[in-house]
């Protein structure tokens, strides 16, 4: 039997993120591990908040001197591409991306993002047909955002909420056809049309289109928004090709 997650509530109220998110920016970073898997370099920090308004906070540092050359994405732009995938996540009202904010850190500028445990009992292939209403908002913002990279342990639960969340979206935005995803349920589903509304407002959202300007290439906004114009128009998921839309060490 699938789980209800339609009513799910918003992790934070909206006063709650701008509390968290103006923390995670004049935090200091107390500590920073190095966290090792995966091509660029990420760490696990500790914040700590010299207002002393909250708690010592751990939280994912992903700066943008730690990004390997890729030869399809600009040099230094992931950690702009994980924070447009972030404001793209709360245009939408689909909070499954955790708390991301720009800043310095030890090694100069990125991404820090909030730490969210997972609950490593469970995996993506085992409760992924208890959530598939949250999966569809997921599959949908990975085609509008053009994700290249959603592995299984890109979307997990959390330990303490039962949520599902998403990370790592570095790989996301490029102009040419980049989806490599696992979610694979929903090819040739009549999307929702309560979804059909969100794509619709975000792909003429003239205000999150200015908050994205500065993080990717015009080009890029445009074809963002000409992939949700596209899934407004077709009205359904779209077949996906096995042979290309799969990610490397999925």
């Amino acid at each position: 039997m699938s789980h209800d997650t339609s009513q799910q509530s918003a992790p934070w109220t909206p006063e709650e993120r701008e509390s968290i998110s103006a923390f995670m920016r004049r935090a200091r970073i107390h500590e920073s591990k190095l966290v090792p898997w995966g091509s660029n370099y990420t760490f696990a920090v500790v914040l700590v908040d010299p207002l002393e308004q909250f708690e010592n906070t751990l939280a994912i540092y992903k700066p943008r001197a730690g990004e390997a050359p890729l030869w399809d994405f600009p040099d230094g732009t992931l950690y702009q591409r994980e924070y447009a995938a972030y404001l793209v996540s709360q245009a939408l009202g689909w909070e499954f991306i955790p708390i991301t904010v720009i800043r310095d850190g030890p090694h100069g500028i990125g991404t820090v993002q909030a730490y969210i445990e997972p609950d490593h009992e469970e995996h993506y292939f085992k409760f992924r047909g208890d959530y598939l209403d949250e999966l569809r908002k997921v599959a949908l913002f990975d085609l509008i955002t053009n994700n290249a990279d959603r592995k299984a342990g890109h979307t997990f639960l959390g330990a303490d909420d039962r949520r599902v969340w998403g990370i790592d979206h570095g790989l996301t935005f490029n102009v040419q056809p980049k989806l490599r995803t696992v979610i694979w349920e929903f090819c040739g589903e009549r999307i929702d049309d309560a979804l059909l509304m969100k794509l619709l407002e975000v792909s003429c959202d003239a205000e999150l289109a200015a908050r994205l300007r500065p993080l990717l290439d015009p080009l890029e906004i445009r074809a963002f928004q000409a992939r949700a114009e596209r899934l407004v128009e077709i009205g359904v998921f779209p077949e996906l090709n096995p042979r290309r839309n799969v990610p490397y060490g999925w």
